[in-house]
């Protein structure tokens, strides 16, 4: 039964060194597992790290480029307003010598019917004379 009993030792030996090598290989993936999970989440973060590095700066440089457009915004308001009251009494003169070129042709075609009818009657009147003159009926 010794030997019996030695190779059924041996034989649950090697069946248990079986077992541990199994499970050291097991924990072995686990391992090799966990470390490129692990480098996977610390790759996806430091990519989030660099897109909010980036938000960052862009939100920031944003926020400049409005105030300065803001800025810039302000100062041609307040040139156009210079501008503005500086022309307004060329404006305002250009806009009277409007309404007096309207008045002068105005007249000016008052002047031309008026001509136009004086013309007309005269006409008739020297045709008138002329015929008296010469009489012809």
């Amino acid at each position: 039964m010794a030997a019996t009993s030695n190779d059924d030792i041996m034989r649950a030996l090697g069946r248990v060194e079986e077992g541990v090598r199994r499970i050291r290989e097991d924990f072995q993936e686990e391992k090799d597992n966990a470390h490129d999970s692990r480098a996977v989440i610390h790759r996806r973060l430091d990519e989030q790290a660099k897109q909010i590095a980036h938000l960052d700066t862009t939100v920031a440089i944003s926020g400049g480029v409005d105030a300065q457009i803001r800025e810039e915004i302000k100062s041609l308001r307040v040139t156009v307003d210079k501008n503005h009251d500086a022309v307004q009494p060329a404006l305002e003169e250009w806009k009277h010598m409007k309404r007096l070129g309207v008045g002068i042709s105005g007249l000016i075609a008052l002047a031309g019917l008026t001509i136009g009818g004086l013309l007309s009657w005269a006409g008739d009147a020297a045709v008138t004379a002329i015929r008296h003159w010469l009489k012809i009926n």
